[in-house]
Formats: C-alpha cells, sequence, structure tokens
C-alpha cells in the first residue's frame, strides 16, 4: 500500500478539526462585524492559529466564506432537528424562523459576502435551498400530522416567505418588524 493511499484514508488529527471549527468561528465573528473585506489575518488572530494554518484549511477568501456559509446553514438544519422535539409543534416552528432572523441580524456584516459566494456557487445554493427547505419540512410536516398547522403550504414556499421578509426590511431595526412578521405568518398557518 502507497503512502498516498495511506494518507488518503487518515482520519484528520483533532487538532486540524479543533482548528477548523475554531477558525470557522473566528470567521462568522469578524465577517459579521467587518464585512466581506474583513482582514483573514484577523479571523486567524480570533481563532488563535497562525495564518499559514488558516491558508492550509481554506486556502481562498471565498473557501472560507463558503465554509462559513455551509457551517450556519447546517447550524440551523440542526436547530431544526433539535426544535423536532419540542411539545407543541406550532411553537418548535415559530422558534425555528426566529432563529433565521436572529442569526441574519446578527450576521448582517456576513450577507454581502455569502451573496457574492452563493451567487457564483449553483451547488451551493442548492446545497443550502436542500438543508434549510429539509429543516422547515421537518417542522412543518410534524405539525401538519398533529393536526395543528394547515397542509396547503409546502417547506419551500415557507423558506421563500421567510427571505422575502429579510429582503423587504431596508431599516437598521428592522430585526423586530421582521419577528412580528414571522409571528403574524406563523398563527395563519394554524389550523382552525
Amino acid at each position: 500500500m502507497g503512502t498516498e493511499t495511506v494518507k488518503a484514508r487518515r482520519k484528520p488529527r483533532a487538532d486540524s478539526i479543533r482548528n477548523r471549527e475554531l477558525l470557522l468561528e473566528a470567521a462568522a465573528h469578524v465577517f459579521s462585524a467587518g464585512g466581506p473585506q474583513a482582514s483573514l489575518d484577523a479571523v486567524a488572530r480570533q481563532a488563535g492559529v497562525g495564518i499559514g494554518t488558516l491558508y492550509r484549511h481554506f486556502p481562498t477568501r471565498e473557501d472560507l466564506f463558503e465554509a462559513v456559509y455551509r457551517h450556519e446553514v447546517d447550524h440551523l438544519g440542526e436547530l431544526a432537528e433539535e426544535l423536532a422535539r419540542d411539545p407543541d409543534p406550532v411553537e418548535a416552528l415559530r422558534k425555528w424562523l426566529h432563529a433565521n432572523v436572529r442569526l441574519v441580524a446578527t450576521k448582517k456584516g456576513m450577507i454581502e459576502a455569502f451573496q457574492l459566494v452563493a451567487h457564483g456557487s449553483t451547488e451551493l445554493k442548492a446545497y443550502s435551498f436542500e438543508r434549510l427547505t429539509n429543516a422547515i419540512g421537518l417542522l412543518l410536516h410534524r405539525g401538519v400530522a398533529e393536526g395543528k398547522l394547515r397542509a396547503d403550504i409546502a417547506p419551500e414556499d415557507l423558506l421563500r416567505t421567510l427571505v422575502g421578509i429579510f429582503y423587504s426590511q431596508g431599516t437598521a431595526d428592522w430585526q423586530p418588524t421582521a419577528l412580528r412578521l414571522v409571528d403574524i405568518f406563523v398563527d395563519g398557518l394554524r389550523k382552525r
């Protein structure tokens, strides 16, 4: 067996995995404060690693943006799985939608970077659309099955509505309005 094959099968070292997670968290923090032009040196410093470590994990700025974007999308998918155990399916859906609004509000500096990365990657768009649609579907279908939510809306429509709420808000204090609109929309989904 050649060295190439052994290296290909070797699991990443624990410190490498930890460094990647530190870099993703630091990048999310730095990009949300400084937007897409935030320094990669600042990301490495925030993570407590050298710039070489950052470039080993993410050879380009776009690679880092994409990884942070996927990380955030995966976090929302995992949150939906947790909330699926909430005793009230309507409240679980509301909590998940609120978490989306809070995420966008706290990551507003990253939105421009995300749009740049997602715009150029149909695979990334497809991945995030599928992951988020599945997350909403998990919560929505549970509410429908329990007779608490209407069955005449698809998860894709709910995701489009959420995105529309994000993009319709132009003021700096848009978050309270977005949360109120989400509440109104979820209330309209209740089965009467």
